[in-house]
């Protein structure tokens, strides 16, 4: 586990693992590094254990997770439900969040959404801002993506701000489906913050789908 330190008290865990085609620990340092410039300190980790020490997580503004597949015991997933919860920060991207710890419906409960598709693999498409007051959103337009296009499960109680709309021209019995790409929500006391951009590190090098992850991560921290 390593620590940066910086000039305030703001705090975030930034926890990556699971399958190494997500480029996790290259995505966490990315954000690891902008969340550094925001002020905060951030203890960077690959060890889910980190989620049975309460006393730490109480102790963050932000837990952000990079983890793709992968198991989660019992006492790590109700270590990280309860932290947020009682009020500490959510935030992921892509299958870090929302396609971790397959067999944990209670995780995907908090998360919003849970990944069950990406038609065609890595192909073109526009990602659609809904909402252009957020502050998550707010002054960006619509943009262009080649990467995976994720088709999702996702929960009616989000927050929706940017979706993507599916062509059909690989599935053609989802011709026009909308999916939301960008949401935020509350689980108890706690932001939960989720786009599922970032396939591989490379992608954030499309600015809006950097900025929409490094905003919503400002959002989700208490």
């Amino acid at each position: 586990m390593t620590e940066q330190t910086a000039t305030t008290e703001r705090r975030a865990l930034m926890v990556w693992g699971g399958w190494d085609g997500h480029e996790p620990q290259q995505t966490t340092e990315r954000f690891a590094a902008l969340l550094k410039e925001a002020g905060f300190t951030v203890t960077v980790t690959d060890d889910l254990d980190v989620y049975l020490d309460a006393d730490l997580l109480r102790a963050q503004s932000l837990i952000v997770q990079c983890y793709t597949m992968s198991t989660v015991t019992p006492e790590q997933e109700q270590g990280l439900l309860e932290a947020v919860r009682s009020g500490v920060g959510f935030g992921g991207w892509h299958g870090g969040s929302a396609d971790a710890f397959r067999n944990n419906p209670e995780y995907q409960f908090m998360v919003g959404g849970q990944w069950v598709a990406h038609p065609g693999n890595i192909i073109d498409y526009t990602v659609q801002i809904i909402d252009h007051e957020d502050p998550i959103t707010q002054g960006l337009s619509d943009f262009q993506m080649h990467s995976e296009q994720y088709y999702m499960h996702t929960d009616p109680s989000n927050e929706v701000l940017a979706t993507t709309t599916f062509s059909g021209e690989v599935l053609p019995w989802i011709a026009g489906t909308v999916m939301p790409v960008v949401w935020k929500r509350r689980w108890g006391a706690g932001r939960v913050f989720y786009c599922s951009l970032g396939h591989v590190n490379a992608d954030f090098e499309v600015p809006e789908a950097e900025e929409l992850v490094r905003r919503g991560l400002l959002w989700a921290a208490r």
